[in-house]
């Protein structure tokens, strides 16, 4: 099992020594959320939270994912990071697919790319992007990042991206690991064709049901033989039994939250102490599982 340390929509200050200390305490990684704008207005359900709301998000602060995976990147040795998740089919794909490279080939491939689809039309609208067959978008998407991360020429025509023959550099030395976010069945057929699936929370018993799915997904895409990794956020009751119990799912990466982020407050926990609740947790669950 591998543990990545969470922290999001917290004071920006914070993120740094956080990533610092996690990694010094035995965590492999640090997942990085994602968020574009804030509308004032909509009336889309967010799939996360009991009502459906979204004030968890208000005046919360949102460091762009990439400028921020690089920050901590820069300042660490040994630490993942990884997205959870990019709104991908609202970006340009091959300026996503620069950056991400970019980003793993400095950082040694310390890089995870986990995307997603935004649940907010309205962040395809002020991208200027059709929120209709945001699926069929997303996978050309993917297949464009993909394509350019493997630094050799690659051109694509698809329904809605048409590249002549371009690379980039630099890139990776090692293939840019894809994780596909979202609870869907489209969702979990997708990440079975890629490197791994990311697990946001919900009720109990939701993350067997999704596991035995994504099973028989990958049965049936004939990728079970290839490498991939299961992340599972975890926000309940921390310990070994819940260690095993996802161990004995299948998880292979755990990511820890000590706190409800979904919480409409905002984050007045001190710095030290998120750093003695990370290293607590290093102490009594890591150091004795690893």
């Amino acid at each position: 099992m591998r543990f990545h340390y969470a922290e999001t929509m917290t004071p920006i200050v914070n993120y740094i020594p956080l990533a610092q200390a996690a990694e010094a305490n035995g965590y492999t990684g640090f997942t990085i959320s994602d968020s574009l704008i804030y509308p004032q207005a909509s009336s889309t359900e967010y799939s996360y939270t009991e009502d459906g709301g979204r004030e968890f998000l208000e005046n919360k602060p949102f460091i762009e994912s990439f400028i921020l995976a690089t920050a901590i990147g820069a300042v660490t040795k040994t630490l993942e990071m990884s997205t959870n998740v990019v709104k991908l089919p609202v970006r340009p794909p091959l300026y996503s697919a620069k950056l991400a490279a970019s980003i793993a080939a400095l950082t040694n491939n310390r890089f995870n790319f986990g995307v997603g689809l935004s649940v907010w039309p309205e962040d395809y609208q002020v991208m200027g992007v059709d929120y209709a067959k945001r699926g069929k978008r997303f996978d050309e998407c993917i297949a464009i990042v993909k394509g350019l991360c493997t630094g050799q020429y690659f051109e694509f025509h698809g329904e809605f991206y048409d590249l002549p023959s371009v690379k980039i550099n630099p890139v990776p030395s090692k293939p840019l690991p894809i994780l596909i976010g979202g609870h869907s069945d489209a969702a979990l057929q997708r990440a079975a064709k890629h490197d791994g699936w990311m697990y946001a929370g919900g009720r109990p018993g939701e993350l067997a049901e999704h596991l035995e799915k994504l099973k028989g997904f990958r049965e049936a895409a004939g990728t079970t033989s290839k490498p991939f990794r299961i992340f599972a956020t975890d926000m309940g009751a921390l310990g070994s039994d819940s260690v095993k119990r996802h161990e004995d799912l299948g998880i292979t990466d755990m990511v820890v939250v000590f706190r409800s982020v979904y919480a409409v407050e905002e984050d007045r926990q001190p710095l030290a102490d998120k750093i003695d609740d990370l290293k607590r947790f290093a102490d009594e669950v890591i150091a004795k599982t690893v």
